[in-house]
């Protein structure tokens, strides 16, 4: 039978930051609640969160770049909220934010959740902050937190 490596979901010890959007603020507070409800229920403590405010979603990946290089967590998790409007504004901010975050992964090789919405409407965005199971904070949460045991096993 192949080796077989899955990662554990135990937030107990682990230090996470979380960058979160100011815009959209009806939105990203039920993400984050969700994010904080996923730590707080798989043994995190609130002494191991930081939760840092941006003005929007395009400010997140610097943030999460300078949180990174600090060494100072075990992963990230960023929540925002793009909703598509009649401009194609939409669409250059949801690269960039892309392209930042996934710049920050690869050059401080740590997990970072990705609990940005990019959605059609309102409606979509509420759907997708939702109770536990329907929420993208509490499911970037419990992502980044599989991938550190992941990694840790790996090492």
């Amino acid at each position: 039978m192949p080796a077989s490596i899955e990662g554990k979901k135990n937030a107990q010890g682990l230090k996470i930051g979380i960058v979160v959007s100011r815009y959209n603020h009806f939105i990203t507070e039920k993400l984050l609640e969700g994010a904080l409800d996923g730590f707080q229920s798989h043994g995190g403590e609130d002494k191991n969160m930081t939760i840092v405010r941006v003005p929007g979603a395009f400010e997140i990946p610097l943030i999460a770049e300078k949180m990174a290089a600090s060494r100072r967590f075990d992963a990230l998790v960023c929540l925002g909220a793009v909703i598509r409007g009649d401009t194609p504004h939409f669409d250059y901010v949801c690269d960039a934010v892309t392209r930042g975050i996934g710049d920050a992964v690869r050059t401080h090789k740590i997990p970072i959740g990705f609990g940005v919405l990019t959605t059609d409407d309102v409606q979509q965005a509420m759907e997708r902050a939702g109770a536990k199971d329907a929420n993208k904070g509490y499911e970037a949460l419990l992502t980044v937190v599989e991938m550190i045991d992941v990694i840790r096993q790996l090492s």
